[in-house]
């Protein structure tokens, strides 16, 4: 059965079928790149170890539910789901992730909600899938300050100059842009629970 062969998908059908040494083979296979995955963001072994504990408590309560539907896709669909718990954990503990440039995004400490600043680094880790989409939904004047900040990296200052509104103005929006994205994730339900 440890053959490295069998596929994901057919591993998860075992297991379905009962036989519990196929999930063994699925966490074995694919435990570094999780368990990486969940260390890059919140550089605590202790919490890592946690938050990996828990995705896989999740993956198993779901597969028994009869729930899980990834066509093969099982990698992605437990990354998705490490990826959700690592954001409830910022959430619960409102503070920022650890992030190598720690001058890139002191400005969103003016911002105050401990829990946006989380989500703002996952937003920008994840700029090349999902979001970009999403960000259309925001009023123009948000948008504009949003792409201008994310993904142009300009300043608050040069935004202010750029689009002729205070600098206060521009923070504004920008809290704005960060509350309407994650309500419009919420309503979208990509803080998946499966």
């Amino acid at each position: 059965m440890n053959n490295t062969k069998v596929t994901d998908a057919s591993l998860v059908r075992d297991y379905l079928e009962g036989n519990e040494n196929a999930l063994g083979t699925l966490i074995s296979r694919h435990q570094q790149r999780i368990y990486s995955f969940i260390y890059s963001k919140v550089y605590d072994k202790d919490i890592s170890e946690d938050i990996f504990q828990d995705t896989f408590i999740k993956v198993i309560r779901t597969l028994k539910r009869g729930k899980y539907n990834e066509e093969g896709k099982f990698l992605p669909w437990v990354m998705r789901i490490a990826h959700n718990l690592v954001i409830d954990h910022f959430r619960r503990n409102k503070r920022m992730p650890k992030f190598d440039n720690s001058g890139d995004f002191n400005i969103f400490s003016v911002l105050s909600d401990g829990d946006l600043n989380a989500e703002t680094q996952i937003i920008k880790d994840q700029i090349e899938s999902d979001v970009q989409e999403l960000i259309k939904e925001l009023p123009e004047d948000q948008l504009e300050v949003l792409t201008m900040r994310i993904y142009k990296d300009m300043s608050f200052k040069e935004i202010s100059d750029r689009t002729g509104v205070s600098i206060n103005t521009a923070l504004g929006r920008m809290r704005y842009a960060l509350i309407n994205l994650r309500k419009i994730i919420e309503k979208r339900n990509l803080i998946l629970t499966n």
